[in-house]
């Protein structure tokens, strides 16, 4: 394992990422090590917006070249996100038009609506250039998608579901309730919490709280509702009040916990299904003097409502271990620009690439941050095996 840290967030625009210190002119130079050719290559990434959880993909996208290219590679990076974010189909379609003009050798998106770019992704099927679907494994009709780096998003909202009850009584890590031993390094994934709580008595625990969803009716938000809800059903005492729509925007979800702490005076928790919404949020609640803040995982504050959320940055991975944020399900941002690299590196090369890659969300909270920022913990990639075996000029 190795672990790469890259400061700060990138601007989302047109970004070349060739080495300069390289020689750039043709196929034929010398590689790093002087026993081989440089393979030129360009990959272009779309991402579907321009808030920290892409900037933070984007960050190790470039991380990821910058290595590949001190092995053997010449790789140029484009990123462009469609204006006004993920529901522009239009924007989507427009950009990876402009990248199949270009000719780059792989498109790298995060679809906003996976229907909507069928179209685009059509034409790069037919112009002979792969793409690779990140924050999606759900495998598409009618389009040729050559891989996928993400998660299954319902997956996503039933570990966060499985935070709460064990921050509120039940088995884990969290608060009350019974405690675990687990490892630092230890993945607090589905699997361990299916098996915590298969035989789990959760009788006692009884609480309310309110969720904060992403864009209404999308893909993305109503898997996430649909994973918190159904693990929430295994306790009968716990009472979700409302759901507001926070569209994965800091200030609109900062607005809709205004209105559920306006409308609701006790409330235990909030989940709001990205970090985006859940840090404004946090500002509103602490404005409030009503946010259960607990950086010693202790058991919870009465009176005060305690914070989860999905997504995971390094942003709010300060705010858990400040104990603004209880928990949160990390999404491993770092490791779609990371992976995503090494998957579209492999594909322009004509090599075999693994075609799902699950990044397996996790449970993110005070004992274990370190695992994921400042530097997260990412498979150490072979960038020169990779030159070796590429047969891309």
């Amino acid at each position: 394992m190795t672990a790469a840290t890259v400061a700060g967030a990138t601007a989302i625009a047109l970004v070349g990422c060739a080495d300069d210190s390289s020689d750039n002119g043709s196929a034929g130079s010398a590689d790093s090590n002087g026993d081989g050719a440089r393979h030129e290559l360009s990959i272009g990434w779309v991402p579907a917006n321009t808030t920290g959880v892409f900037n933070t993909a984007t960050s190790y996208f470039e991380a990821a070249v910058a290595e590949a290219n001190e092995n053997g590679f010449d790789i140029d990076l484009t990123v462009q996100a469609p204006t006004g974010g993920e529901a522009n189909s239009a924007g989507f379609q427009q950009i990876i038009e402009n990248l199949i003009s270009t000719d780059v050798d792989v498109i790298v998106v995060s679809p906003g609506d996976s229907e909507a770019i069928k179209p685009a992704v059509r034409a790069a099927n037919d112009a002979g250039i792969p793409v690779v679907y990140v924050n999606l494994l759900d495998d598409p009709d009618d389009v040729d998608v050559s891989a996928f780096v993400g998660f299954d998003n319902v997956d996503a909202g039933r570990i966060s579901a499985y935070s709460v009850l064990d921050y509120f009584g039940g088995p884990g890590v969290l608060g009350a309730g019974e405690k675990v031993e687990v490892a630092e390094e230890d993945y607090l994934d589905l699997a361990f919490w299916e098996e915590l709580y298969a035989d789990a008595d959760l009788s006692d625990v009884e609480v309310s709280g309110a969720l904060i969803e992403g864009v209404k009716g999308t893909i993305y938000s109503n898997q996430r509702l649909q994973g918190f809800n159904e693990v929430m059903e295994l306790a009968p005492g716990v009472e979700v009040v409302t759901t507001l729509a926070g569209d994965w925007d800091r200030q609109v979800g900062a607005d809709a916990a205004a209105a559920i702490i306006t409308r609701y005076e006790e409330l235990d928790f909030i989940w709001a299904a990205s970090n985006e919404m859940a840090l404004g949020a946090s500002s509103i609640l602490k404005g409030a003097d009503r946010l259960d803040v607990n950086a010693d995982n202790g058991e919870p504050t009465p009176g005060l409502t305690a914070l989860f959320t999905n997504d995971n940055t390094g942003e709010s991975t300060d705010a858990i271990r400040a104990g603004d944020i209880i928990a949160e399900t990390s999404h491993g941002f770092a490791d779609w620009g990371w992976v995503g690299t090494q998957v579209a590196v492999e594909l322009a090369c004509g090599l075999e690439a693994e075609r799902f890659n699950d990044i397996r969300p996790r449970t993110v909270y005070v004992g274990n941050a370190d695992q994921f920022y400042p530097e997260p913990s990412l498979p150490e990639i072979d960038w020169a095996e990779i030159a070796e075996s590429c047969d891309a000029s």
